[in-house]
């Protein structure tokens, strides 16, 4: 078979506070839901906002920052990849599905903006799970100086 890529990036607002647990081999597992948005011009010409929902499930390191730092309404880019499962329902029989980003990077862009009292607890970084490790947003770069006739040698 050839190769593939399942990748996915999605930069929206998260929907409510994420649910955290642990499996039964201590792994922290999170899960939590993102809104992203979507305009488009409709047959009368008016713009229309159509919101899209994703389930997201992180773990690990990973999983632990998103349950300390991240809460409704905070705005956040993730990168994962789309995974699917599925299951016999007991009481129907049915074969039913479930999709969900399984996220290896997340970054904080924003706070809350109904939660002043919280902007202070989030990191405006990023987070990876194969590092496990936080890397922290580059500092800030001094301008440079202007540079002027008199600075040219010749």
């Amino acid at each position: 078979m050839g190769r593939s890529v399942n990748k996915l990036i999605l930069l929206g607002n998260v929907g409510k506070d994420p649910e955290s647990r642990q499996t039964n081999s201590g792994t922290t597992v999170v899960t939590f839901s993102i809104a992203t948005s979507d305009r488009t011009k409709g047959r009368d010409g008016e713009y229309e906002e159509r919101t899209e929902w994703h389930s997201c499930k992180a773990f690990g390191k990973t999983a632990e920052v998103v349950s300390k730092y991240v809460h409704k309404g905070t705005k956040i880019y993730v990168e994962g990849k789309v995974q699917t499962n599925s299951w016999i329902d007991k009481h129907t029989d049915e074969k039913r599905y479930r999709t969900e980003v399984i996220v290896n990077d997340v970054c904080l862009i924003s706070p809350s903006d109904d939660d002043n009292s919280k902007s202070t607890r989030k990191p405006n970084g990023t987070f990876k799970d194969g590092a496990n490790d936080y890397v922290a947003p580059p500092a800030q770069q001094p301008k440079p100086e202007e540079i002027t006739d008199d600075d040219i040698p010749f």
